[in-house]
């Protein structure tokens, strides 16, 4: 069975965007960080992703700032499989991208009964929200960002029931991020 991890950073008063969806406040220009997010970028697998977070990924990760900031990174966004989930995308336009129309959850339940790669999610709040509240989700790597929004929106919204998690490992990064990982234990 293939394993869904979650891959977000968060700020410390929980929130993943802010209030008009902006997520550029997590990305950082740290020589430790940047190291980290090269390695994490060279596990593989495939990433998964709501309309809105895909279309920002598609209008960075092709660009050639994208291949001088993070050629390592931009390559393997550029080269690893994809899957948008959208009900109003007609043609996924980025480089080895599949639209799935169909249900989340059923379909999610589908990809990780198939043989492959682990699956990553990468922004996608309520693709997030979603299948947490389906228990679909193994892993939720958390980067917590020293900052503070005041406004926005969690991954989390609309989860109705508590979601169990067991802390995994944690590293704190010399610009002041967390990564928190947790194991789902549902």
């Amino acid at each position: 069975m293939r394993k869904l991890t979650v891959f977000n950073s968060v700020t410390l008063d929980g929130y993943f965007t802010d209030a008009s969806g902006d997520m550029s406040w997590a990305h950082k220009q740290d020589p430790e960080w940047n190291e980290f997010t090269m390695g994490n970028a060279e596990s593989g697998g495939e990433l998964l992703f709501g309309r809105v977070t895909y279309d920002m990924m598609k209008s960075f990760w092709p660009t050639p700032a994208a291949a001088q900031i993070a050629p390592v990174v931009a390559d393997r966004m550029n080269n690893l499989p994809k899957a948008v989930f959208s009900r109003t995308m007609d043609e996924p336009t980025w480089n080895n991208t599949r639209l799935i129309k169909d249900d989340i959850a059923a379909s999610v339940r589908r990809m990780k009964d198939e043989s492959g790669d682990q699956m990553v999610i990468m922004g996608s709040g309520s693709i997030v929200a979603q299948l947490a509240a389906e228990n679909l989700i193994d892993e939720y790597q958390i980067v917590l960002n020293p900052m503070a929004l005041g406004v926005g929106r969690t991954m989390f919204d609309g989860i109705k029931a508590k979601l169990n998690l067991r802390l995994m490992s944690t590293r704190a990064f010399s610009d002041g991020n967390v990564l928190l990982c947790y194991e789902s234990l549902c």
